[in-house]
């Protein structure tokens, strides 16, 4: 591969990244696929390896370097503002939860407007005095108004001890100018809850009727190993109000034996049913419906997507039907809350596969591989190495449009036809490729 000369062009606070200004990442002379050891150098007909993203991939997608840290990154998440521009946040920094009071990272933006081909950032998308955990982008149906909403770790409202350091109160602020100024922050206070206290960063959703429902867990690390419950935020009026489900705290979900279940993401399906998906220890992501708007559920149980202990990237396909699961397709070698080495469970967090359903997440077709992190263990805290979870993405013109904090080093902006869904490879292909 050739060599990349890095291209910078700087206009006011901006950056205009051009794809090459990255250094190639060293790769690994090989990579785990499914069961099967596939070559970085002589990979399958059906793949490519790619030193200038870090990934081994199906050949079926493109993709650039947006963003390159020397600290972490955290969670991307990218939406289309009203005016059609690409805006894509997420914190630099560390995590909110290590702070013992101080700032952690501060949240940064890109935008583009071709559509991904380039884009200008980073800037600071809101100068706030204390850190946040991700953008969880959102834009009612018929409005200009965007959305951020997400966890609120603001000093004197939450604590990193007795264990309480994951649980922050829940906010928004929003932005009637495309994105590029946000209003100070709204805390959600349920009615029947108004001191909730967790964490969100999963994508939430508006039902048909205009209800909004949002994910939210708490955790308690005091106890060994340590404990989560799932909620549900519910508004029937734009956020002026609202309801935490299935009941205030402590009534949250959680799976039996294990004491855990987070990161839960909610899906509108039409006509008052609604579907939701959560990360659980127990091997697979774990899913319940509502048929009335999202008042009550069915209980949480597991669907057939193997998972490890890591979030559901579930999202709907442009024909407002079909429902696409990305998800790892495999757990550690010990599966249970932290029975497992953290480090073998970050591991499979590695490979990236992608199932579909055309009946609402109650069956899912058989796994189809989407990419995997090819680049060398280089990374001083272990588990980064693999970090290929946390995927977030939106369909436009028919074109996928992924979003991945690779390794908690970089963001990488990935483009997938629709279309060409059905062409990624299954495992069974892949051997036959190898066979030949």
């Amino acid at each position: 591969m050739k060599p990349f000369t890095a291209i910078l062009i700087c206009f006011g606070a901006f950056r205009f990244v051009i794809a090459g200004e990255f250094e190639p990442l060293p790769l690994a002379e090989s990579v785990k696929i499914g069961a099967l050891e596939i070559s970085t150098e002589h990979p399958p007909a059906g793949l490519t390896a790619e030193d200038r993203i870090g990934l081994i991939m199906a050949k079926e997608l493109t993709g650039q370097v947006v963003h390159r840290t020397s600290t972490r990154i955290l969670e991307t998440r990218a939406t289309i503002t009203p005016s059609g521009d690409f805006l894509l946040m997420f914190p630099e920094g560390d995590h909110y939860a290590k702070s013992k009071g101080e700032k952690m990272n501060e949240m940064l933006a890109y935008r583009s407007s071709d559509q991904g081909r380039t884009w200008q950032g980073p800037a600071i998308a809101f100068d706030i005095p204390y850190s946040q955990h991700g953008f969880i982008p959102f834009r009612p149906r018929g409005s200009d108004r965007l959305y951020a909403f997400g966890t609120q770790p603001i000093p004197g409202k939450w604590t990193w001890k007795d264990g309480l350091r994951e649980n922050a109160p829940i906010g928004y602020r929003w932005s009637d100018d495309d994105g590029h100024t946000w209003s100070k922050v709204e805390l959600i206070e349920p009615v029947n809850d108004p001191d909730f206290r967790g964490m969100s960063v999963m994508r939430m959703t508006e039902t048909d009727a205009g209800t909004w429902l949002l994910g939210s867990h708490e955790a308690d690390w005091s106890l060994k190993p340590f404990t989560t419950k799932q909620y549900l935020l519910r508004s029937e009026d734009q956020g002026k109000t609202w309801q935490v489900l299935p009941g205030k705290r402590p009534d949250g979900w959680s799976v039996g034996g294990f004491n855990r279940m987070d990161e839960g993401r909610p899906l509108k399906l039409g006509k008052g049913r609604v579907l939701f998906m959560t990360r659980t220890p127990a091997g697979h992501l774990f899913t319940a419906w509502s048929e009335d708007d999202g008042k009550t559920w069915t209980e949480p149980t597991p669907s057939s997507l193997v998972h490890p202990n890591a979030p559901p990237m579930l999202f709907p396909l442009s024909d407002g039907k079909t429902l696409a699961a990305f998800h790892h397709n495999k757990v550690p070698r010990e599966v249970g809350n932290d029975r497992d080495a953290k480090l073998e469970n970050m591991k499979v967090r590695s490979e990236l596969w992608v199932s579909l359903s055309d009946d609402e997440g109650r069956t899912w077709s058989e796994p189809r591989f989407v990419l995997a992190n090819a680049v060398q263990p280089l990374h001083a805290v272990g588990a980064f190495n693999f970090q290929c979870s946390y995927l977030d993405t939106f369909t436009k013109d028919g074109t996928m449009h992924l979003f991945l904090p690779h390794r908690w080093q970089q963001v990488l902006h990935l483009t997938l036809p629709e279309s060409d869904l059905d062409k990624l490879p299954t495992e069974p292909e892949l051997q036959d490729q190898l066979g030949r």
